[in-house]
């Protein structure tokens, strides 16, 4: 709180604050009040900090090297040494794996590259899911290796981002340089830029980190991403309900001897039948509307067979319920002709995935019978197969390629590693980690792709 230290952290939490307000138009305050005082607090004035206590002042200064000096010692010898520590440590992003809950993960450093490293840490451990990406400082603390507190998540599209900004440094205009300079209260030419060594360099562009992850938080809280969620056939999910009155004079018997008829339907009870696929899904047909975001949701049989829709018989009426607009065409058409005169016209009814998410959010909860060991087991077992299908099938963000034929390049190898970590991660966030899907385990698929050695 002295003046010297005041005024300089109050410069440096600018320099992490103003480029977010220049991006979004908020004021300072604006953005505290979106992300919240406590987030704020533990996540931005804790980055800004950490960089105030590492950055050296054009006398010479240092907070840490003042705060010892003078106050040192009535700090134990354990707290000195992390001080001293953090006094010469510099954020990076990591990419984190190898997850023990309560005790340590493996960090591995996509900026300056190098094996993953184990870091002793119990409270972080709790939140971090597999292959999460955070920017965070690492420091040696005698035979260990810690975090500081500073920690910001950052999402897979930002990070990319940030990776390209930071590898792309010696492209930046003089200008850009200039400005750089001034946002980090550095005086260098472009001389000195391009002699930069790669801690040297993120020691300089600190103030980045904040920066690409508020907007990017800023950005989700104002809009809510709602999942690209598709189905097998890259159709975007909407449920579909085609309703088609019974003719006069038609019985149920009359309706179940058209559809045991046909080899499209397969009897589920003695009302319902399954719309079954005759052939393969073609993914391939569609791959380029697809986002490398994109989730597929999708019922198979045991047998691999990919279900297409339901059909029930209610009480003077015949109901097909599908999962996209083109599966509820594809199925009035067959059961148009099918059945003929024993059906009046349909009416069809179409829910999106926002209309189901805001009834959700008003419908009276339900309560599950089915116990947590039973149904963990059915969803993963549902996982398993999915995915054993999914190796064979045309994946978008692979170029179109499927799984096994990608893996036989070495370029090919590393996209399908980068791709089963965003699923694992996608898949670790869906809940808790006790949680049916985000306890799946993926590393059957790592080994089925012969690619075990880049799951690090």
């Amino acid at each position: 709180m002295r003046d010297r230290w005041a005024d300089r952290f109050e410069q440096i939490l600018e320099d992490h604050l103003m480029p977010t307000c220049d991006e979004t138009g908020l004021e300072i305050d604006d953005i505290v009040a979106t992300v919240g005082e406590d987030l704020f607090t533990s996540t931005v004035w804790a980055c800004a900090f950490e960089d105030f206590l590492t950055r050296e002042f054009d006398d010479g200064g240092n907070a840490i090297d003042d705060y010892l000096k003078r106050r040192g010692w009535k700090e134990t010898a354990s707290v000195r040494t992390y001080m001293a520590a953090l006094r010469n440590s510099t954020m990076s992003l990591y990419e984190v794996s190898d997850i023990v809950r309560g005790t340590s993960f493996r960090a591995r450093d996509l900026i300056r590259g190098g094996e993953p490293v184990l870091i002793s840490e119990r409270s972080a451990t709790r939140a971090l899911k597999p292959w999460d990406r955070i920017a965070a400082r690492v420091v040696q603390v005698g035979s260990q290796t810690r975090i500081s507190g500073g920690v910001l998540t950052f999402e897979h599209e930002t990070s990319e981002a940030f990776i390209e900004a930071v590898h792309n440094f010696e492209k930046l205009s003089s200008e850009e340089k200039r400005e750089l300079a001034q946002a980090t209260g550095r005086d260098f030419d472009d001389t000195v830029i391009a002699d930069l060594s790669p801690t040297e360099r993120l020691r300089a562009i600190n103030p980045m980190f904040t920066s690409f992850w508020l907007v990017d938080l800023i950005d989700r809280t104002a809009a809510p991403e709602i999942p690209d969620l598709r189905n097998a056939e890259g159709d975007e999910l909407v449920m579909c309900e085609v309703r088609y009155p019974l003719a006069a004079g038609t019985t149920a018997d009359d309706v179940r001897a058209v559809l045991e008829a046909c080899s499209e339907f397969r009897p589920a009870s003695a009302t319902s039948w399954n719309w079954i696929s005759q052939e393969k899904p073609a993914a391939a047909s569609r791959a380029g509307e697809q986002s490398p975001q994109s989730l597929t949701f999708e019922t198979w049989h045991e047998d691999g067979t990919l279900v297409l829709g339901n059909v029930e018989l209610e009480n003077k009426a015949l109901v097909l319920s599908v999962n996209s607009r083109q599966r509820s065409d594809l199925g009035r058409a067959l059961l148009s002709e099918i059945l003929g005169r024993c059906v009046g016209q349909p009416s069809v009814k179409t829910e999106s995935v926002e209309q189901i998410m805001a009834s959700r959010d008003v419908a009276e909860p339900q309560e599950f019978v089915i116990p947590e060991e039973e149904r963990c087991a059915i969803i993963h077992d549902q996982m398993d197969r999915h995915y054993r299908s999914v190796l064979d099938e045309p994946v978008p963000v692979l170029g179109g390629e499927t799984p096994r034929a990608a893996v036989k390049t070495e370029n090919g190898r590393v996209k399908v590693a980068e791709w089963l970590k965003m699923m694992e991660n996608r898949t670790a966030k869906s809940g808790d980690h006790n949680s049916a899907m985000a306890s799946y385990n993926f590393s059957w698929l790592w080994t089925e792709l012969g690619i075990s050695e880049l799951r690090r």
